[in-house]
């Protein structure tokens, strides 16, 4: 599902990523932890095409059998909403539209009929439990409600993989649990991959794998 082969990052002179392997299966749930500056939302950003990598002899990025490097930007745009879907720790709902309206956004960049974007919308808000707040604006809803309006956002492409960094970080402990349960049902109803930056020492290890990052390479499987 997704392969990648030494993978650096430099900023400038700071060198981030320094060669990371890595090899994500197909449905696994994957957690990356490590202290603040190792490198983990770095990588999972390049992972999710979201930043490029810096080009060394060697590398190597593909997703779901695609070459990642190879693509142009438009291409590059238009795998990424069909494929992708990203939590974030600070939701990202754009305040001025319904939880709804939020939740079809990529369907609509993806030019998916409103009829049926709205449809699929409804019922990802109804299976989390959002029925009811369909048409509040993020403002009106708590953050554990935020937060799934946000899941639902990154499902309704049905992408094959889920990038979610610190997913939890901003929730209470009540919330967060219940997302991290969320993540395993998801995967086990639908059949996607997760890849999680984290902090939470509980969702890490809930992962089929944890992969520590330690000065910008994966330490420890």
């Amino acid at each position: 599902m997704i392969q990648a082969k030494n993978i650096h990052k430099y900023y400038d002179q700071l060198h981030v990523l320094k060669g990371v392997d890595l090899h994500i299966q197909k449905g696994e749930i994957v957690s990356i932890v490590g202290a603040s500056g190792a490198g983990k939302t770095t990588l999972l950003q390049i992972l999710g095409t979201l930043d490029q990598p810096t080009i060394e002899n060697g590398i190597g990025l593909r997703i779901n059998d695609q070459d990642i490097l190879s693509m142009n930007d438009k291409t590059l745009s238009k795998f990424r909403n069909l494929n992708l879907g990203f939590i974030f720790q600070f939701h990202q709902l754009l305040p001025e539209f319904t939880a709804l309206e939020n939740v079809c956004i990529p369907a609509y960049i993806a030019n998916k009929s409103r009829q049926e974007t709205e449809t699929e919308a409804k019922k990802l808000l109804e299976y989390l439990g959002l029925s009811h707040r369909i048409n509040h604006k993020p403002n009106e809803l708590s953050g554990g409600e935020q937060q799934r309006v946000a899941v639902a956002r990154a499902l309704i492409n049905k992408p094959a993989i889920i990038f979610a960094d610190e997913p939890s970080g901003n929730l209470d402990t009540h919330s967060a649990e219940n997302l991290h349960q969320l993540f395993f049902k998801l995967r086990d109803e639908f059949g996607q991959t997760f890849v999680i930056v984290t902090h939470n020492e509980e969702l890490a290890n809930m992962a089929d794998r944890k992969l520590v990052m330690v000065d910008g390479l994966i330490s420890k499987y």
